[in-house]
């Protein structure tokens, strides 16, 4: 008995290390990243990675770059994980990043979802989108390789690889498609994270992110920085490894719950769904701004998306290519 409450105690402080190196990590790379944006072919950074939301406001984009970076760190150096499990969590949140980098850096509105990105590939046109989609696959595989499996037969570790790097990719696009409203998807990232963080052999890989996570949230909900693709496709990745390190039933029950959102989201608007349940919508306004009421528009103004309502608003691209433009979900 001793034993045990001994055991549970240290993995309570390796838990919290985590959580408090990610949390100080994330802070600190925003700080120094709003401080001096980086720029990217001759351009200005605040060009870059700026902005207007629905308010007519800044926002920027460097909360999800400080996100990617501030989960790295910490899960180099936080305690309780093994070795090819870090290097598997580096490759998921960062190869994840940067692809969502790409996305909201190059992507456009042209085309929406798997169904629309899969589409425009069939067509021999090749978005951002898709090129988000084939590489967070492949990345979802790789880190599911490294990770490794405890199956005693090669079959076996060939399955359990296959469907756990469908979970890394799975979980880090449905998190995608939660960052439509100030501070959802972080909250959804903390509700997911805190039963895997609770749970023995997931705990070690979500500290990290989910301190960095929070660390990041009010700047969020306060409307001045968004995680865009590049933070939340990486913080979908890691809480989905994370995931990974449950038993083969509860690794297929969340496999099978991502396979139905992301199936859902092509038919399925969340955020209606969201707004139509007293208590989901109760936590999704938990701490924002009241909403904006939208000016009534005009006969020759376009109608818009009701579900991009609190999406930046995307200048059109001018100078070199390559400046940026905000990602849509893939």
């Amino acid at each position: 008995m001793n034993r045990r409450i001994a055991s549970g105690s240290a993995r309570g402080a390796r838990l919290l290390a985590g959580m408090g190196l990610g949390a100080v990590a994330a802070r600190a790379a925003y700080v120094a990243l709003t401080r001096r944006p980086p720029g990217l072919n001759g351009l200005p950074g605040e060009e870059v990675w700026d902005r207007t939301n629905h308010r007519g406001e800044p926002v920027t984009l460097l909360e999800g770059p400080a996100l990617v970076a501030g989960a790295a760190a910490a899960g180099l150096l936080a305690p309780g994980a093994a070795g090819r499990t870090r290097a598997a969590a580096l490759l998921a949140g960062a190869a994840s990043g940067l692809l969502g980098g790409y996305d909201d850096l190059a992507g456009s509105a042209s085309s929406r979802g798997f169904k629309g990105h899969l589409g425009a590939l069939a067509r021999g046109e090749v978005t951002s989108g898709a090129v988000k989609i084939l590489g967070i696959g492949a990345t979802g595989l790789a880190a599911a390789a490294i990770a490794g499996s405890p199956a005693p037969t090669r079959r076996g570790r060939a399955f359990d690889t296959v469907v756990n790097g469908a979970i890394v990719a799975g979980s880090a696009n449905l998190m995608n498609l939660f960052d439509l409203r100030p501070g959802r998807a972080i909250k959804v990232g903390v509700l997911t994270g805190t039963p895997l963080a609770l749970a023995r052999p997931s705990s070690a890989v979500v500290a990290a992110p989910l301190g960095a996570a929070a660390a990041l949230l009010p700047e969020d909900l306060a409307e001045r920085a968004m995680l865009g693709d590049t933070g939340s496709n990486a913080l979908g990745a890691l809480l989905g490894l994370a995931a990974t390190r449950l038993g083969r039933r509860p690794r297929l029950a969340v496999l099978g719950g991502l396979v139905a959102l992301n199936a859902a989201s092509e038919f399925v608007s969340f955020t209606k769904v969201i707004a139509g349940n007293p208590v989901l919508n109760r936590i999704d306004m938990l701490g924002r701004r009241p909403v904006a009421v939208p000016a009534p528009p005009s006969d020759s103004a376009d109608k818009p998306d009701m579900e991009d309502a609190f999406r930046p608003h995307v200048p059109p691209p001018s100078g070199p290519t390559g400046n940026g433009v905000a990602a849509d979900p893939a």
